[in-house]
Parts: C-alpha cells; sequence; structure tokens
C-alpha cells in the first residue's frame, strides 16, 4: 500500500476494503501540502478534485466517495438518502463508499463481522459528546456485539487539551468517563484521550471488537494533518465500501 495511505489492523472480511489516507502524494500547495481532501478549507477547487481522483484511481473505487458536509453534528446518513449533511454514513449496499474526513478529530471506521454492513463516523469531542456513535449505530440493521470498529488517526492523549465545560459534559453522560481526563499544567484545563471516549461508549454499547488508536495526528506532521498544531491545514480521509 502506498505512503498515501494506512489499511486498518482488524480482520475485516474479505470483501471489505478501508484506508485512510495521510498527507502525501497529492497536487496541493502549503499550508494544504499535498493530499488534502477537504474542500471547505480554503484549498483551490481544482487541487482538492484532483486529489479526490488521485485517490479514486489508486484504491478503484467502486463509486465516488459519498462527500459529507461535517457540522460536528449526529447526522448519520444511510445508503439511499441524497442528502449529505452529517458526521456519519452506513450502508448495506456494495459498491457505497461511506467517507469522513479528519485532520485531529477521530474518525471510526465500522463493519459487521459477516461483511454485511458497514459505517464511517466523524466523531470530534462535540460530535462524540451528543451521541453521534450510539445514532450511528442505532440505525444499523447490526447489533452491536456483531460489529467490529477501527479508530483511525486523531489527536493523542497527551496533546488533547480541552476545558472542563467539556470533561462534564462527558461526566454527565457517563461518570466512567473521567478515566478519560487528567489535569493539564494550565489550572482548569484537561488533558482528553478522545480514543478511551470511544472505547468507552463502544462498549457501553456492546462493541467489544475495536481496534486501532494508537497513532497521533498532532505529532506526526510528516504523515497527518492537524488543526491543533497548524490552524490552517488539509483534511485526510478514512474510507470503507463492501465489494
Amino acid at each position: 500500500m502506498s505512503s498515501r495511505f494506512i489499511t486498518p489492523d482488524w480482520p475485516a472480511p474479505a470483501n471489505i476494503k478501508a484506508v485512510m489516507t495521510t498527507r502525501d502524494g497529492g497536487v496541493s500547495a502549503p499550508p494544504f501540502d499535498s493530499l488534502n481532501l477537504g474542500d471547505h478549507v480554503g484549498d483551490l477547487p481544482e487541487a482538492v478534485a484532483q486529489n479526490r481522483k488521485i485517490i479514486s484511481e489508486l484504491l478503484d473505487l467502486p463509486a465516488q466517495p459519498k462527500w459529507l458536509n461535517q457540522t460536528h453534528s449526529t447526522i448519520a446518513v444511510g445508503p439511499t438518502d441524497s442528502e449529505c449533511d452529517g458526521d456519519a454514513s452506513f450502508s448495506d449496499i456494495a459498491g457505497t463508499v461511506c467517507t469522513v474526513m479528519t485532520a485531529d478529530c477521530l474518525p471510526l471506521l465500522v463493519c459487521h463481522q459477516d461483511g454485511s454492513e458497514i459505517a464511517a463516523i466523524h466523531a470530534g469531542w462535540r460530535g462524540l459528546s451528543a451521541g453521534v456513535i450510539e445514532t450511528t449505530i442505532s440505525q444499523m440493521r447490526s447489533k452491536p456485539d456483531e460489529l467490529m470498529v477501527w479508530l483511525g488517526v486523531a489527536i493523542g492523549p497527551d496533546h488533547f487539551e480541552v476545558g472542563d465545560e467539556v470533561r462534564q459534559q462527558f461526566l454527565a453522560d457517563d461518570v466512567q468517563a473521567d478515566e478519560a481526563f487528567r489535569p493539564s499544567k494550565r489550572e482548569g484545563r484537561w488533558i482528553a484521550d478522545i480514543y478511551r471516549l470511544a472505547r468507552i461508549r463502544l462498549k457501553r454499547l456492546g462493541v467489544c471488537a475495536i481496534y486501532g488508536g494508537g497513532l497521533c495526528s498532532y505529532t506526526d506532521s510528516e504523515r497527518f494533518f492537524s488543526y491543533r498544531r497548524d490552524g490552517v491545514c488539509g483534511r485526510m480521509a478514512s474510507l470503507i465500501w463492501m465489494e
């Protein structure tokens, strides 16, 4: 696999194809260099279009990815929905390419253990706290204990500083979330582990087959975009489809 992509370390069925892009191998100029796939960050539209064409051709995608207009909501778009405003998509139709974009937020790729259903979820802290994972899985045909989930590249547990109001939102939903926060060096601030927060919610739903979650977009500037690190930057994509 090219340096443009990271493949999930999960035992998915053979008909499930999934990747996450890196920032390498595209045509965008700085500060979007180079494989920026976001058309909402200020990059040249023609560069974004070319980058999307590059990954479609390299991956031999069966259809155009379902590019969502992400707003940190809990909206999950189904396979027959024409609406593209949302932060997750799911499908049980072969050839549909579920896709989310991130640059520090957590992407989750989901599939049924028999390869019959898929989903892609964008989970920043707002969407995660509001229940984007729960909402998406509740709309799928699959039972939670039949799913496997890969946690893509997000900001790591040493660099995600948040205010106390964020911590309180998670604690109000589940006191177990306290284990995902530790005090920052700055008074009144906390360091959050977004991977752990997602695992807590997945396990509460009954999802036990959880993989990934070991990389950090903030610290690896060679491979990953990071909004927290750079401010203006590109977006990576996480894609999943069934053959």
